[in-house]
């Protein structure tokens, strides 16, 4: 490990070292690659710079209390500066080991979230749009941009499905882990006994990708205009706005309708539709490589309950973790934090498991 981190450092250098060329400078491509790459390893450096001080400091201590034996003041405090670097190493050798974790190539992307009501009919639905909040307030308090890319909504002020985009830098990443059956345990309005319902919505996470990352062929795209059904305002099922794309090779169908637009539909449906030919290719890719399979937290299935938000107990509970946090009008108000980085610390931790296995 301590070689791959030398190697890492001298890289880091290098790069500082090729971004005060003026040659460099003045190549905006090599520039912004340079800078990516700085990016990217700069945290590693930061650690191991730590790490290195760290351990100097162990060696320059067991040095002094040689040459200090006699003096039993200066021994104590000399020997409390050791058990502090001494409790320090490890946890700087465990953030290392992390940081050293292969990178997941979509995480600094963009994310395009679905949520479709699944059992528990209207009651399903205005859970869905329960959730639509909550994404949209979390992505608030991180300053990311939220933009509808189709909704289908019911008269009640519930949602039959929705596709939205989330726009940050590492916005993938964070979202990744909500992918999955969401249940929720509550008394409808409309229930005058109080009995509490049982429904489900699904939630599915794709990565933005760019044109470059899926070359579509258009011939393999089946494009059909319709009118705007639904909630939307006047302009609904007057023009031909709507498009549904049928991709013809893997049977996929993508449609939106939010716009008024024909054009900014088309392009919002194609955006959808790359992301989830992008998925497709990439669930093949995991199949293939079954150990990577076994080192993710519940990211790969969308059938999979993921997890339980209990109204009456004021709790919600990640069954893949076993994590229950009593909080749930705070989380319902966008503050996933705890959920997301409790996630992917177990994540973490598999993987790392995985590796030293």
């Amino acid at each position: 490990m301590l070689d791959k981190l030398k190697d890492i450092e001298s890289r880091f250098e290098e790069i500082n070292l090729q971004l005060s060329d003026p040659a460099v400078i003045s190549n905006q491509e090599k520039y912004v690659a340079l800078m990516k790459e700085l990016n990217d390893i700069s945290q590693i450096v930061k650690v191991y710079r730590e790490y290195a001080e760290a351990l100097k400091g162990i060696d320059d201590v067991y040095l002094m209390l040689k040459e200090n034996s006699d003096d039993p003041d200066f021994k104590q405090m000399l020997q409390d500066e050791l058990h502090e670097l001494e409790d320090k190493k490890p946890v700087l050798e465990q953030k290392l080991k992390i940081l050293l974790l292969p990178a997941d190539p979509n995480d600094e992307k963009n994310v395009i979230i679905e949520i479709r009501g699944g059992a528990g009919g209207d009651e399903a639905a205005l859970f869905a749009s329960s959730l639509l909040r909550m994404y949209t307030m979390y992505a608030e308090t991180k300053k990311w941009k939220t933009e509808i890319l189709d909704i289908n909504e019911i008269g009640i002020g519930g949602i039959k499905e929705v596709v939205f985009l989330i726009s940050g830098n590492g916005a993938y990443s964070r979202f990744k882990y909500e992918r999955g059956v969401h249940r929720v345990q509550r008394v409808p309005e409309t229930e005058s006994q109080g009995r509490i319902h049982t429904s489900t919505v699904t939630v599915a996470v794709l990565p933005e990708v760019e044109d470059v990352d899926v070359d579509i062929n258009l011939n393999d795209v089946q494009v059909d205009t319709y009118r705007s059904s639904g909630a939307g305002g006047q302009h609904v099922n007057k023009t031909d706005s709507a498009i549904r794309l049928t991709h013809i090779p893997t049977g996929i169908v993508v449609a939106c309708q939010d716009e008024r637009s024909q054009h900014k539909n088309k392009e919002k449906a194609f955006k959808i539709l790359r992301s989830k030919l992008y998925e497709m290719a990439q669930e093949n890719q995991d199949k293939e490589i079954a150990q990577n399979r076994k080192s993710q937290v519940g990211t790969g299935d969308r059938s999979e309950r993921i997890r339980t938000y209990n109204f009456p107990q004021g709790r919600v509970t990640d069954h893949r973790i076993g994590l229950t946090l009593y909080k749930i009008e705070a989380i319902m108000n966008g503050d996933l934090d705890d959920l997301m980085d409790a996630l992917i610390t177990e994540d973490q931790a598999r993987k790392l498991s995985n590796q030293n296995g």
